[in-house]
């Protein structure tokens, strides 16, 4: 539902200018919390045994007496030892898994005698980072063994026409940026120049957060010129819905889940084309966005039919600012650059 400030800035369309001030004094107040917990939350996850269960896995099995065959499976971490995971037959979203393939849910948990997976007509026992696998009567079917992929643009150079908005050394380029101990830029900003029509490269982490559930799970978003939310958010071994990971933020839901496990390094590439209007009220044509996460497309030049649920003000002609967004989470941004489209003017 839209706040009365939502409302109020949509009826008196205030200045961008004007909305940046009052977006970044609210975000000054929380942010520099979050900078000092970053770093500490990092060094804590990875302390917890429980992370290093989650993850992914990849390898073949012989599922329900079918020939041996290119399977993958997410385990995700839900605190206190216990685990959701997810079987992939085909191999990892993103990697050899088709959506018509589905998904085999389980559960396990870690005890004194290890981890064990369940999943209907399958059990699985982690050891060594190898999940070994064994139908009903226990006969072994197969083995998993943990992989941590990588975006094949992660850490990809702006090109020489790009304007670098964040590269490590300075917030200069941001309204309210806080750059945290390990260079990075977190999650609670906007920046200071606007634009229109443009290529985006974004890197993000999301925090390990295994007691969370739902929206409180590693949040933050990449509002597209301040009206448009790409959703960011722990998603990793969820269905991937309208309101996930690589969600137009309840417009689209992403063609394929792409998260990968919290602490991982993740890329949004994103290629943007703003509404078009006659003068200064009549909407013309409706923004266009392509995405790939992680280097899977997730949206193919998908028409956003107005602001989406969260954005300040409503859509108008002109040029808008990135935010990154803040929701009570330590996300954290770094490798940030955009390169403007030439001959790029409203219609």
């Amino acid at each position: 539902m839209r706040s009365t400030f939502s409302r109020w800035l949509a009826t008196n369309r205030v200045p961008a200018s004007a909305l940046l001030r009052a977006v970044a004094i609210l975000m000054l107040l929380a942010v520099p919390v979050a900078v000092a917990r970053a770093a500490s939350e990092l060094e804590k996850a990875r302390t917890n045994p429980d992370y290093h269960v989650q993850g992914e896995y990849q390898g073949s099995l012989s599922l329900a007496g079918q020939p041996e065959a290119p399977a993958g499976a997410q385990v995700v971490a839900e605190g206190k030892g216990e685990f959701a995971a997810v079987l992939f037959q085909g191999g990892l979203p993103g990697d050899g898994w088709k959506s018509t393939a589905g998904r085999i849910r389980g559960s396990g948990k870690t005890t004194g005698g290890g981890t064990e997976l369940h999943f209907e007509r399958a059990s699985a026992v982690l050891a060594d980072g190898k999940l070994t696998f064994a139908d009903p009567a226990g006969k072994p079917i197969g083995t998993l063994v943990r992989v941590e992929r990588q975006s094949p643009t992660l850490g990809q150079s702006p090109p020489k026409d790009a304007l670098v908005l964040f590269d490590g050394s300075s917030v200069d380029a941001w309204i309210g940026g806080r750059l945290g101990d390990d260079h990075t830029l977190a999650a609670g900003t906007v920046s200071k120049q606007e634009f229109r029509d443009f290529f985006l490269h974004l890197e993000f982490c999301l925090p390990f957060s295994p007691r969370a559930r739902g929206q409180q799970r590693g949040n933050s978003g990449v509002y597209l010129q301040n009206r448009y939310e790409l959703q960011v958010l722990d998603s990793f071994g969820l269905d991937g819905a309208i309101n996930e990971c690589g969600a137009l933020y309840n417009q689209r839901a992403p063609l394929v889940n792409m998260c990968f496990p919290p602490l991982t390094w993740q890329t949004y590439d994103v290629t943007f084309t703003a509404a078009r209007f006659d003068g200064a009220k009549d909407k013309l044509a409706s923004a266009r966005v392509t995405v790939k996460h992680n280097g899977t497309l997730i949206h193919d030049d998908v028409e956003i039919t107005g602001p989406t649920g969260g954005a300040l003000g409503s859509e108008y002609p002109g040029l808008g600012p990135l935010q990154l967004q803040w929701h009570f989470s330590t996300v954290t941004y770094r490798n940030i650059w955009i390169v403007e489209k030439k001959n790029s003017s409203d219609r």
